[in-house]
């Protein structure tokens, strides 16, 4: 060792076990020997950490030292940001996986993939990286951790890496067998680690070149605090998910690629709103979740955006051409968040963000069920913003099972038919090639040539399958362009024609079904809009754009509208009024929720129930009541009908005095007529009374309860609206934060827990409120 503790700074008699410092004694890393040193700064350190830390060694001097115990480690992964790098515990039981897979990869030499976080991530222990399995995403960087450091600058503790880790568990181990302390492990790199003793740890890193005439640690250095194992460091460590899903939903965002005022993406935005779903299963579902009759919800999110804006379309090319350069960062906002509203409205890039929508959740439905075979849960939908409206239009023209929506045994027809079409054409050995793309007639009937010709099929052989499924297998209705309806809800197109006379000329199939990325708005029919719900011919869809809508590969229990702007898409659209009797063809339940601040949400109960103004069903506040400022709204508003109230009896009482005269100072008369006239008078004030009374508590029954109402079969005739409480801060300038408002679902935990109780409801699972 460098130094006993009864020296200060001058040369040390050998360790006994001078085998093992010797092992340590290695280029990357070396523990000072008992000789002089040759470096100049290592005496230097020894002089003052006596100094330094002689508080310390007293305290351990009168303590016998405790024996050696091997470092528990735990797992960490990393994640970047743009500016910052962070590393994060993985919860206890991924970290205990982790450790037992990484055991049989020293053992076997070979690759382990061990899924973490609800089986959303593979780690590749051997490799050490992380995947992402729902979602692109770049792989981040694992750790098996054991030391940490912290700086003076940092906020929390991070991870040395493994092999520097290796020999500060070497060191600390010789140490502690030994009880030397204030032993010095140098590094190539100029870092320096002092091992005071075992409660202080420091490492010394260099800045830059160093002046000669530098003469202490503390001016020649920073120094570090060192720490070992995850037990002493300060970090949250997350509690594991339970391995049984009872449900899953998907998550659909609305225009740009940042979700919210910190310009995260999706993925991140769905994390949030995930982990307060498991804490108020944690908290308002406790019991159950120990029984073991409830597990969890699945949240996954779906990202059009980056489809839309990607190189396969290049519409950010054609609109970087035409974008003035001045106001440039305003400018580029605009162009990737605020024009998806008019994407959305055009017929080719419509197209291509329903398709990206329903395909990305048919293909994450169907890699879910893969890694969870024992799933047998339901499914629902959550729209944010303009991702609602497209859910809206997609749910309106999903069809039902004898419509044509996918099951398994219509895939097995369409497979088997595939196979006899192409015998047919004499070109079965396309079969298996086909088929290793999952490819059946409905699928196919969506192919260009170009996709074929990427499958490596030739030209003639291309032309024949394209040609025979447009003439055979196409309905009419997918072969003119128009949408298809729903059975009872098919409205015939009206005749219309030019003024000439002639009948316009429309789509070709070939163009409508197999050209459709090189549409035109002028190629539209825009008289087969009319579809839907609530026109008197029994339509919803009036004005939606004339496209295919493909179809989802099972029916959604629900849909859930995050600040929803469809109230006033379907009014732009000329629908005044929703069929009461209209529901969603495969999905029965609807909740429209938003933010009474939100500038882009609109509600949906007043196109349904047009003769009473509803108020929407306030959501409670997670913690069982109201928030506070509204709990006062409430006591200052029950106080005035009570003020109103006395008022209105003592006016009673001296409307009644007034009106009874004295009698000596009237004419006589006859006293029928004084009987008659006094009746009059009490009725007239009695009958004013009467009218301020029952107006009064006309408006406290109002305040104070809600009646049930019907309101249409879109939400199985409950109610549809619903608005979340506003906090008190807001509640002074509503303006300041209306963006906020739109923005603020992906971290409320009042929007969670109605999902959840809307969920497990039909579970049968009642939540309970904690106690406060």
């Amino acid at each position: 060792m460098s130094c006993s503790p009864g020296e200060e700074g001058g040369p040390s008699k050998a360790a006994p076990n001078v085998n093992n410092q010797e092992q340590l004694d290695n280029p990357s890393g070396t523990l000072a020997e008992g000789k002089p040193p040759e470096n100049p700064v290592s005496p230097v350190v020894d002089e003052a950490s006596p100094c330094s830390t002689s508080s310390f060694e007293m305290l351990d001097m009168e303590s016998v030292p405790a024996p050696y115990r091997e470092v528990q480690p735990h797992w960490f992964f990393c994640r970047r940001a743009e500016e910052s790098t962070s590393w994060l515990p993985f919860s206890r039981e991924d970290s205990d996986k982790l450790e037992n897979a990484w055991t049989t990869v020293n053992e076997k030499k070979e690759e382990v993939v061990i899924a973490v976080e609800g089986e959303r991530y593979d780690v590749h222990v051997k490799e050490r990286k992380r995947y992402a399995v729902y979602w692109e995403q770049a792989p981040t960087e694992v750790r098996r951790c054991t030391w940490f450091y912290k700086g003076d600058k940092d906020t929390r503790f991070l991870p040395y890496p493994e092999d520097f880790s290796q020999r500060l568990e070497e060191a600390f181990m010789i140490a502690v067998t030994l009880d030397e302390w204030k032993t010095k492990l140098e590094f190539p790199s100029g870092e320096t680690v002092i091992l005071h003793n075992p409660k202080l740890i420091m490492q010394y890193q260099p800045i830059g070149l160093q002046d000669e005439w530098v003469s202490s640690p503390s001016e020649q250095t920073r120094p570090r605090t060192v720490k070992r194992a995850v037990e002493s460091i300060s970090v949250e460590i997350p509690d594991g998910e339970p391995d049984k899903v009872d449900h899953l939903v998907f998550m659909v965002h609305g225009i740009g690629p940042a979700c919210d005022l910190r310009f995260r993406s999706i993925i991140q935005c769905v994390n949030d709103f995930r982990s307060a779903s498991l804490s108020l299963l944690a908290s308002h579902y406790k019991r159950a979740q120990q029984d073991g009759v409830i597990g969890r919800v699945e949240f996954l999110p779906v990202n059009w955006h980056s489809a839309l804006h990607g190189d396969a379309t290049g519409v950010d090319e054609d609109i970087q051409r035409i974008t003035l350069p001045s106001i440039s960062r305003l400018r580029h906002f605009t162009n990737d968040t605020l024009l998806d509203l008019f994407f959305y409205n055009s017929p080719t890039y419509c197209q291509t963000i329903v398709d990206t929508v329903a395909s990305e959740i048919n293909k994450l439905h169907i890699l879910f069920k893969q890694r969870h075979p024992e799933f047998d849960g339901a499914v629902s939908v959550v729209g944010h913003s303009l991702g609602s409206l497209i859910l809206f239009d997609l749910l309106t023209n999903q069809r039902t099972g004898s419509d044509g929506v996918p099951s398994d045994e219509t895939f097995r027809l369409n497979c088997a038919t595939l196979e006899q079409i192409l015998t047919r054409l004499g070109l079965q050995q396309y079969l298996h090639t086909l088929q290793a793309e999952n490819l059946d007639l409905e699928s196919l009937a969506l192919c260009q040539d170009s996709d074929l010709k990427d499958l490596g099929i030739p030209l003639g052989p291309r032309k024949k399958i394209l040609n025979y499924v447009k003439r055979k297998w196409l309905p009419e209705d997918c072969r003119t362009g128009a949408v298809r309806l729903a059975p009872g809800l098919q409205v015939p197109p009206p005749e219309t024609s030019d003024p000439d006379g002639n009948q316009p000329s429309g789509l070709t199939t070939q163009q409508s079904q197999f050209h459709r990325a090189q549409s035109t708005t002028s190629a539209v029919d825009y008289e087969y809009f009319d579809m839907g719900i609530g026109q008197t011919n029994g339509g919803i869809a009036k004005g939606q754009v004339s496209i295919d809508y493909p179809q989802l590969a099972f029916h959604p229990q629900t849909f859930f509208a995050f600040g929803s702007p469809i109230g006033m898409f379907l009014t732009v659209r000329g629908l005044k009024h929703i069929d009461p009797n209209y529901t969603f063809p495969t999905c029965k339940s609807f909740y429209n929720i938003y933010h009474p601040y939100d500038p882009v949400a609109y509600r949906i109960e007043p196109m349904i129930v047009t003769e009473e103004d509803l108020e929407p069903m306030l959501i409670p506040h997670h913690k069982g009541r109201k928030r506070m400022h509204l709990e006062l709204k409430d006591s200052l508003t029950r106080m005035s009908m009570d003020l109103k109230n006395n008022v209105l009896g003592s006016l009673r009482t001296a409307w009644q005095s007034f009106a009874r005269l004295p009698v000596a100072a009237l004419p006589p008369v006859e006293e029928g007529e004084l009987t008659m006239e006094r009746d009059r008078q009490e009725t007239h004030a009695a009958a004013v009374c009467e009218e301020a009374e029952s107006s009064s508590s006309t408006e406290q029954t109002e305040q104070t309860e809600q009646p049930e109402i019907k309101v249409g079969m879109l939400n199985g005739g409950r109610r549809i609206d619903f608005v979340l409480q506003e906090k008190p801060i807001e509640s002074f300038n509503e303006y300041l934060f209306a963006i906020q408002s739109h923005l603020c679902y992906w971290e409320s935990e009042d929007t969670a827990l109605l999902l959840l109780k809307e969920i497990y409801d039909k579970h049968g699972v009642a939540f309970e409120q904690p106690q406060q």
